[in-house]
């Protein structure tokens, strides 16, 4: 088999701006060709969270191709926080976001035991920072 893995995610948002906000402001993510999307050359913008890419689609708008439902708030997607989970938890406080859950424990892909905090964003998708230290 030749699959590597992924490369990246696609979630479909009500609000881009509130989306691109909360996701610079709380995972530091940076963007994309977000020019090329606000002047109508592109249909999504592209989010760089650490080393994965979130494919952002306007709920409004959806981008050919698509998922057959494209629905803000379906997403659950869980990220490798290099740190500690307590850092994690600190980080999401501090920028008053709200845990919904965790720490708690929970296996990484790699096989390694971690433990995971669970938090909203904008739309409600369902989102997990997951540490192995």
């Amino acid at each position: 088999m030749s699959v590597r893995g992924l490369d990246h995610i696609a979630i479909t948002v009500a609000d881009i701006d509130a989306t691109l906000e909360f996701y610079r402001r709380v995972l530091d993510a940076t963007t994309h060709f977000e020019a090329l999307y606000r002047a109508g050359q592109i249909p999504v913008v592209i989010l760089q969270v650490g080393a994965s890419r979130l494919s952002i689609h306007d709920a409004a708008k959806p981008a050919s191709p698509h998922a057959a439902r494209p629905t803000p708030g379906s997403g659950d997607i869980c990220f490798r926080w290099d740190g500690s989970i307590e850092a994690a938890a600190a980080h999401l406080k501090q920028l008053d976001v709200a845990i919904l859950e965790g720490p708690v424990a929970r296996p990484a892909a790699d096989g390694q035991a971690g433990q995971s905090v669970y938090f909203r964003d904008p739309d409600g998708n369902l989102l997990e920072l997951l540490s192995t230290d």
